[in-house]
């Protein structure tokens, strides 16, 4: 399995450290308020994945403060109002997820950890666990608030990597590319649309990416014809 684009060693042990420090720091202020971390009312395991989008990959639009926010919100929702309107269980729990996947999709903000939020609450519901209506608040919610700020703390003063994401910048000629062997928006909506899948991406990233590496290519093209290259 290849690399992630871009990622380098130094981003990987920063991601490490940034994880340590997000979700330390969220388990320490649960013990400063007189909780456990087994305690489910403060701290829960979808916040440990939303960790690793934030401090991994914090450029991807998984990892954005609305989907991270929006998402663990919505589904942990979905799934309390799932785990007291359907039965069985197991249907109980399917349905919760995906129809926290349509809800998060609908209010753009999909994030991952939003299907185990919605689980989440569909299991301990199960096992007699009293998640409550507060459940997508407390800890839901406030662990994904934590886990925001925490990020843009690090990001700003650690990484140096802006978050929330701002879209790289496409070529001002963007639209209106001209010449031979370049490409225009009509040719990316024609490779996306061909090609089927979604994309982990921002289009003005992946537009912005496309127009430096044809550049590139151009320019590394004027150099080998220059005499003695």
């Amino acid at each position: 399995m290849p690399l992630l684009p871009g990622a380098t060693m130094r981003d990987r042990l920063l991601a490490c450290a940034g994880a340590l420090f997000g979700v330390a720091l969220i388990g320490a202020s649960a013990n400063l308020a007189g909780h456990e971390l087994h305690d489910q009312t403060w701290i829960l395991a979808p916040v440990g994945a939303s960790a690793v989008l934030v401090f991994a990959v914090p450029a991807t639009p998984l990892a954005q403060p609305w989907p991270v926010i929006g998402g663990s919100a919505i589904s942990a929702l979905t799934g309390v109002v799932c785990a007291h309107l359907i039965s069985p269980e197991p249907l109980a729990a399917g349905v919760a997820v995906a129809a926290a996947i349509a809800l998060m999709t609908i209010a753009r903000c999909l994030h991952p950890p939003g299907g185990a939020a919605a689980l989440t609450a569909v299991l301990a519901a199960s096992t007699d666990t009293d998640v409550g209506t507060l459940f997508p608040v407390i800890p839901i919610l406030l662990d994904a608030l934590a886990i925001v700020a925490l990020a843009w703390i690090f990001h700003r003063f650690v990484t140096g990597h802006s978050y929330p994401h701002r879209a790289l910048i496409p070529s001002p000629v963007a639209g209106a590319r001209t010449g031979a062997g370049q490409f225009t928006d009509a040719d990316l909506d024609a490779v996306l649309s061909r090609v089927g899948s979604t994309y982990d991406i921002n289009r003005e990233d992946l537009e912005a990416i496309l127009d430096a590496v044809q550049t590139e290519a151009e320019h590394r093209r004027t150099r080998e014809k220059q005499p003695g290259s």
